[in-house]
This record gives structure tokens, C-alpha cells and sequence, in this order.
């Protein structure tokens, strides 16, 4: 399935449903405060619906015997431990030279650099999403695209959508 966009001052708008002349004229008539962005964003931001809802719907198979629930956030803080968590999972024992090459080709400087990781070698009628899957592969860095202003506002929706759910669920900063 490929999804089509629409791009308007560099953001995606999912087409059908809308035209560059109607992003136009609401722009010339509605005043747009930064944290407006996340909460017309987040209800539906991500290709196959609301971000909320997929995080919500594999987080309420966490504590399934199937289910490993790993974060980035673990990934780059140690992820000798990480890989090594995700092989008792799966029941594998690597050899510490296995270890040392899954540690260095996972790594996402290698992945990156991997056109079989970045979607590359996909029919573009399949990529149609104009973004690139690897970005700086760092932690946090969500700090450097939010004002103060939408910090605020996707953490007050943040918590009315994850209630429920453990605080400590996600190790963001």
C-alpha cells in the first residue's frame, strides 16, 4: 500500500482530503501557534493512523511471554546488553565473535550506510513517504525540533492518551 502526500512549507499532509489552496487560505485565516502543531499532528501522525493508538495497542501486549518490549533509549545506552536481552528472548547463544559483528552491524553508523536498512532498494512506488529512515540516530534530539510550546502541549496530550500505562514506561528525557 503506498501513501500518497501532499507537501506544503515542508509538511506532509496525506492526500486525499487535502488541496494546496485550501492549506492556503487556512493559513491566511487562522492564526497557528506552535503548540497547535502537535495537537493537530499527533491524533494522526503517523502513515497508518494515530501514533497513540499503535503505541498503545503493542504496549497492552507487554507482558506477554511472546513479547520483548525493547526502546531505542536501551538500544544506545548499552547495547552489548540489549542484543544480548534479545538473544536469551530468542534462545540463541552467540559466541563473543558473533556478539562483536551483530554489536558492529547493528550499529547505526553500519545501518545507515546499508541500502537494505534505508529503504533504498524498494520500487519507489512503495517509498512514496519522502523521508529518509535513518536520521541522526541519537536520543532526544526531538528537543532540537519542539518549542517549549509543544513540548508542553504533546505532554499534556501525552498523558491523556497513555493513561494507564506506568510513567516509567518510556525512558525519555
Amino acid at each position: 500500500m503506498t501513501y500518497e502526500f501532499l507537501w506544503f512549507e515542508g509538511l506532509p499532509f496525506p492526500s486525499p482530503g487535502y488541496s494546496i489552496e485550501g492549506i492556503k487560505e487556512a493559513c491566511t485565516k487562522f492564526v497557528i501557534k506552535d503548540e497547535d502543531t502537535v495537537l493537530v499532528a499527533y491524533p494522526k501522525s503517523v502513515p497508518y493512523g494515530s501514533w497513540f493508538e499503535h503505541i498503545r495497542g503493542w504496549m497492552s501486549m507487554r507482558h506477554r511471554e511472546n513479547f520483548l518490549l525493547l526502546s531505542y533509549e536501551e538500544l544506545q545506552k548499552d547495547p552489548r546488553s540489549t542484543i544480548e536481552k534479545i538473544c536469551q528472548f530468542l534462545g540463541k547463544k552467540l559466541n563473543p565473535e558473533e556478539l562483536d559483528s551483530v554489536l558492529k552491524n547493528s550499529s547505526f553508523h553500519v545501518m545507515k550506510q546499508n541500502k537494505m536498512s534505508t529503504l533504498e532498494t524498494m520500487p519507489e512506488s512503495l517509498t512514496s513517504l519522502h523521508f529518509s529512515m535513518a536520521r541522526k540516530g541519537i536520543c532526544g534530539d526531538w528537543k532540537n525540533h519542539f518549542t517549549v510550546a509543544q513540548d508542553e502541549a504533546f505532554h499534556k496530550v501525552y498523558q491523556e492518551k497513555m493513561a494507564g500505562f506506568p510513567k516509567d514506561l518510556f525512558p525519555w528525557e
